[in-house]
């Protein structure tokens, strides 16, 4: 049986030989666009540089095919680019949860309408398979720990409302057009490159840069509040397995299957701190059910959160150039 399965995950890995990463410059993105080149793909990076940086790709720099695209603009130059594509994974989004409030028309283009002409260029060229990075916001308040796939939906802010609409088109578009796709929904994403700002993970952005600036740790409401946190690296080894697997139309959670406390993380990266008021519409806890991704992938996460921290903290010059955020406003590092 397991000498089937290698024969399985290699046949596959050749079929889609020809990728294309939307946000293929930001955080999730720049490392998902390594490992492909590592596996000696052709790779296709589609990126507006408006959170992504191109110093996030200097490790696949010569080896891409790097457009400076907006998915919520560019419906035509897409279609072109589109064009010879057996997979797409679609990261391109904004993704940061208290602006979508100030601004939703902006996160409805971007993750509404990017999304809807991300499908249409891949449909009009056959892309073999699309794969969405779908957020665990949808679940917004649940009631089940750990939270399954099957938990209501139950958005509590724009950001999360235009992610599970993205979702939406891509499973219906998988339905009615009979395209091979799927969603994965991220927990809290955290490791190398992570930003100041935004949905996954970005409590660590956050901290570090402020350790390095010598600013209080920002902790929002009592710090009691538990994240599901997972390692970029578990989640590429996650994605890039469902690039094989997982049936067309299917959700599967991807989150590290445990609770970490917002005053657990502090305490690893040892830094003095400050607390200011909970947001509205934030869960207290959050708690992936990986059990399908664990059976349907044969996946898991392996990196703790120890190791990741103190990984980090190795390469936390990485974040001196990053705005640092106060409770007032962001600014730029001196």
């Amino acid at each position: 049986m397991g000498k089937n399965k290698k024969i399985i995950w290699f046949f596959n890995m050749k079929v889609f030989k020809n990728y294309l990463v939307t946000g293929g410059a930001g955080f999730i993105g720049s490392h998902l666009v390594d490992r492909l080149v590592k596996l000696k793909k052709n790779v296709k990076v589609i990126d507006n540089l408006s959170t992504g940086q191109l110093s996030n790709l200097k490790f696949s720099k010569g080896k891409i095919k790097f457009y400076k695209t907006d998915v919520s603009k560019d419906k035509n130059k897409l279609i072109r680019i589109f064009k010879n594509v057996d997979c797409v994974i679609h990261l391109a989004a904004l993704a940061d949860l208290v602006p979508s409030i100030t601004h939703p028309e902006k996160y409805f283009s971007s993750n509404v309408l990017g999304t809807f002409n991300v499908l249409q260029a891949a449909k009009i060229n056959s892309v073999k398979k699309l794969i969405y990075a779908g957020s665990a916001s949808c679940y917004g308040l649940p009631k089940k720990f750990p939270t399954s796939e099957k938990e209501k939906i139950d958005t509590q802010y724009p950001y999360a409302t235009s992610k599970y609409l993205g979702e939406k088109l891509v499973l219906d578009w998988a339905k009615v057009y009979k395209m091979n796709n799927i969603s994965l929904r991220f927990f809290n994403v955290y490791g190398p490159r992570s930003r100041t700002t935004g949905a996954y993970g970005a409590v660590f952005g956050v901290f570090l840069a402020q350790k390095l600036s010598n600013i209080p740790l920002t902790i929002v409401g009592d710090g009691k509040q538990t994240r599901d946190f997972v390692h970029v690296d578990d989640l590429i080894n996650a994605i890039i397995l469902s690039t094989k697997k997982l049936k067309s139309g299917s959700i599967t959670n991807l989150g590290g299957g445990g609770e970490i406390s917002i005053n657990h993380i502090a305490k690893l990266i040892s830094h003095k701190k400050v607390y200011i008021p909970k947001r509205p519409g934030e869960p207290d806890r959050s708690r992936a059910d990986i059990s399908f991704a664990k059976k349907n992938l044969n996946w898991e996460p392996k990196i703790s959160i120890e190791q990741g921290v103190k990984d980090l903290l190795k390469k936390i010059e990485q974040f001196k150039d990053a705005p640092v955020w106060t409770p007032k406003k962001n600014k730029k590092r001196n």
